[in-house]
């Protein structure tokens, strides 16, 4: 799935939901993965969408990945330490992303 523009509370539900049924429609045992490359702003609905959408993937046997996470997440993340909590590399390629732009 892909995210563009602020992952924060004015987006929260519409992030959060897209999440939710990503993971559980993946297959048991894959990755998920959440394309922030176009996202360069995350206040903490956010990060706690984030943190609701892992602990999802992990009870259902399911990986969440985030792909190019911006510096503000990132320090974030480093500020709450929940970075440790995540699996992040580079953004997917752009067919790699199946679920539409959050803007």
């Amino acid at each position: 799935m892909r995210v563009a523009g602020d992952l924060d509370m004015h987006h929260l539900e519409d992030v959060r939901s897209t999440l939710l049924r990503a993971i559980a429609e993946a297959p048991p045992g894959t990755e998920v993965m959440v394309d922030l490359m176009y996202s360069s702003f995350c206040d903490s609905s956010g990060l706690e969408a984030l943190l609701t959408a892992r602990q999802r993937a992990l009870e259902s046997g399911r990986t969440l990945r985030l792909g190019a996470p911006s510096h503000q997440m990132l320090r974030l993340m480093e500020i709450t330490d929940t970075a440790w909590m995540f699996e992040m590399g580079p953004a997917p390629r752009d067919d790699a992303s199946t679920a539409g732009p959050f803007a």
